[in-house]
């Protein structure tokens, strides 16, 4: 085998297993639902939202997402009281993935049917934290919490390192797309533009704490994820590129050791490259 053959088979080896990691075994028949099945759309190719959901900056505006999210106390106390992330982070990612992909690119049926799916789940998912404070996932509170940190993540993420970053009007249409399935969802008044992104995520800031659970899923998330060592490597660029996109002041609660400075000229030229590393692997296995 020459040199290039050798290339694109390792090439696809890595697009295989991280496609395997994020979207499952079963990913090829997913795809041919979400993608293959007829029927009207909420968005299509041209749609900011398409673009941002498909790129591989996504991996590291997940693992952003999910460290913001963790400092809603409420929130927190859910995911730890209920989702298994630990025994089942993988599971927990794949099915994120699906519905992210389903409510994204698929039929507004299979979009409508995901939705749900999901608030059928929130409506069993409630209980108290450690001091005793009453949640519910079907919050809607807690719902727009969800939503803003996790569209404030992925936009970052897209506009940091994605192929081809959005315009000033692009990111408000961006913002308004996907406020389409979390009015579905429950979310109440979800922002529409990107500057009603910025003040309702600001606005949570006195409600946010770091509590043992929220630590403890960082440091999971960052020292101890659920991969072989050799994938660590790997793991960590994204990982980088996560951190460096969140705000200081999230950092600073969650006690992670990278000032400003360093999150901008160190960890966000990992997280370029994790992010190429990624882009360049899923270019194996698509089309």
């Amino acid at each position: 085998m020459n040199v290039d053959g050798v290339t694109r088979l390792v090439q696809r080896r890595l697009g295989l297993a991280l496609r395997g990691r994020v979207a499952g075994e079963d990913a090829p028949e997913r795809a041919q639902r979400i993608w293959g099945t007829p029927g009207e759309r909420w968005f299509t190719p041209e749609d900011p939202i398409w673009r941002v959901h498909r790129d591989a900056s996504m991996f590291s505006g997940g693992i952003a997402s999910l460290l913001l999210q963790s400092l809603h106390p409420l929130a927190m106390a859910g995911v730890a009281g209920h989702s298994g992330y630990k025994s089942d982070a993988w599971g927990r990612l794949q099915r994120t993935s699906h519905y992210i992909a389903t409510t994204t690119y698929g039929t507004i049926e299979d979009a409508e049917e995901a939705i749900a799916r999901v608030r059928a789940i929130h409506e069993r998912v409630r209980g108290r934290d450690d001091l005793g404070r009453a949640y519910r996932a079907s919050d809607p509170h807690l719902l727009l919490w969800v939503h803003v940190a996790e569209i404030h993540s992925f936009l970052r993420a897209h506009q940091k390192f994605g192929a081809t970053p959005l315009s000033p009007r692009e990111t408000d249409r961006y913002v308004e797309q996907t406020a389409v399935a979390a009015r579905l969802l429950g979310v109440t008044d979800p922002p529409i533009d990107a500057l009603g992104l910025r003040r309702v995520l600001d606005s949570y800031r006195p409600e946010l704490e770091a509590t043992p659970a929220a630590l403890e899923a960082a440091r999971f998330l960052l020292l101890n994820p659920p991969l072989p060592l050799l994938a660590r490597a790997g793991y960590g660029t994204l990982a980088s590129g996560g951190v460096s996109l969140l705000p200081d002041w999230a950092r600073a609660m969650l006690r992670i050791p990278l000032p400003g400075p360093v999150a901008k000229h160190v960890a966000q030229p990992l997280g370029k490259v994790g992010t190429a590393a990624v882009r360049w692997g899923m270019a194996g296995v698509e089309g």
